[in-house]
């Protein structure tokens, strides 16, 4: 999808309240990256990606800006918390380790994008076979007639199973091989392929042709495994996937705040933190990658990192790691006004969700404006009052005032339910004036 940054923006404001800097600075990178495409080859390969830096405390959008886009553009994204790669006794993994988890999640994106744009013929092969195997084709010595009547009594039977009325009714299927993909992208790609080769060795051993008795219904679900086996060319996919990866990648460094080494720390370095922070440098700036699925160039992967910078601040981090973030911006903290608007002006808002939800229930639940208010006035005062979590202190909130309705809903089917101001301070002043229970509780 080939937005404009303003309607890239407008697109982001549906979901996220503020932050208008942040927004425009992401808008603008991934415009970038379609404009690059759109270069000579000689120029497209010295135009890198100007990565981001977002500096804000928790719950204030910095994931939710690139997740939102992400999914909105169909593109490959993860999100890593850099604080994990310092912890003790960490095995089994390391900093490429991000690489190649983007690579398996643009794979597993470009396979089902396939297997949607095969489903006709997905759905056409699952069909036949089961009526096939409802209603065995004839010998080949059949007359011409029973032929004839052979392809009406078929076309009855495949009406019957694409309207389910013979879903209860069993078949017998081959079991289909399991998979010998190893979904650990995380170990070196030397020991994937020697554990490839044990699976294959005793793959071999295995009967190819066990049979199993299940039902229709059941039967379409595991026959669509094994059309997609047969119909999709995993070759192509894992090339597209790959070259996706390469191009179109979001790779979001959470927590990057917690491998800086603060410059009160007394002169003392932290040495596994100056170490991932190195560790992190090839990547960023540009290397190849060996993976399962082959090898990837992280020059074009667009990185996003993240951080609260309470304790620590992004000149504690090495130069030659900040050089690599040139974009840099802060994000706002979220005052009474803002969460009001959170709570009524994004898309699925939490009051829309909690509405929806209750709706299962035959309750219809209206929340009154005043109310609406109380519960970002108290939200914010909570925050000021311990920890800041900004819009996540909605959650807390919204569903200690509810809990009670939520928990007695079967009894209220078919009426309508009010959350007024008044239930709302009865519910949570306390809680908010009693700075430890608040701590504990919200």
């Amino acid at each position: 999808m080939d937005l404009t940054p303003k309607q890239t923006v407008e697109f982001l404001d549906q979901y996220i309240i503020s932050q208008k800097d942040a927004k425009k600075a992401i808008a603008i990178a991934l415009r970038n990256r379609y404009r690059r495409k759109k270069l000579t080859p000689e120029l497209k390969d010295e135009v890198m990606p100007k990565n981001i830096l977002m500096i804000g405390s928790t719950g204030v959008g910095k994931t939710e800006i690139a997740r939102r886009l992400a999914k909105m553009m169909n593109l490959p994204f993860i999100k890593v918390e850099a604080s994990k790669y310092t912890e003790v006794g960490f095995v089994g993994r390391d900093v490429e380790s991000m690489v190649r988890d983007l690579v398996v999640a643009s794979i597993n994106m470009t396979k089902l994008e396939h297997i949607e744009k095969n489903q006709g013929v997905i759905e056409e092969y699952v069909i036949k076979t089961i009526t096939e195997k409802l209603l065995p084709p004839l010998p080949s010595t059949a007359t011409d007639a029973k032929k004839a009547e052979y392809e009406k009594s078929f076309e009855k039977m495949r009406q019957r199973v694409i309207s389910a009325e013979v879903d209860n009714l069993k078949i017998e299927i081959k079991n289909p091989k399991k998979s010998l993909d190893i979904n650990d992208s995380n170990l070196p790609p030397e020991i994937i392929k020697a554990q490839e080769t044990i699976f294959a060795v005793f793959g071999q051993n295995q009967k190819e042709d066990i049979k199993k008795e299940v039902s229709v219904k059941d039967a379409k679900e595991i026959l669509k495994i094994e059309a997609s086996e047969k119909l999709l060319d995993f070759d192509a996919i894992k090339v597209e996937g790959l070259k996706r990866a390469e191009e179109d990648g979001i790779i979001f460094l959470d927590e990057i705040d917690k491998i800086a080494v603060s410059a009160n720390s007394q002169g003392r370095s932290d040495p596994s933190k100056e170490g991932v922070q190195r560790d992190l440098l090839p990547i960023v700036e540009g290397s190849t990658v060996n993976t399962k699925f082959g090898s990837i160039k992280t020059d074009h992967i667009l990185f996003i990192a993240a951080g609260a910078f309470h304790l620590s601040k992004p000149s504690d981090l090495i130069p030659e790691l900040q050089g690599r973030f040139p974009l840099r911006v802060e994000l706002e903290s979220l005052d009474e006004e803002t969460l009001y608007k959170i709570l009524t002006q994004t898309k699925n808002s939490l009051l829309k969700q909690y509405q929806a939800l209750l709706e299962v229930e035959g309750v219809e639940l209206v929340f009154e404006d005043e109310a609406i208010r109380a519960l970002a006035k108290l939200s914010h005062q909570a925050n000021e009052k311990t920890e800041d979590i900004g819009a996540r202190r909605l959650h807390t909130v919204i569903e200690k005032v509810i809990e009670e309705i939520s928990f007695t809903a079967d009894e209220y089917s078919g009426q309508k339910i009010v959350v007024d101001s008044k239930l709302v301070h009865e519910k949570l002043d306390n809680l908010i004036a009693n700075e430890d229970l608040a701590r504990y509780i919200l």
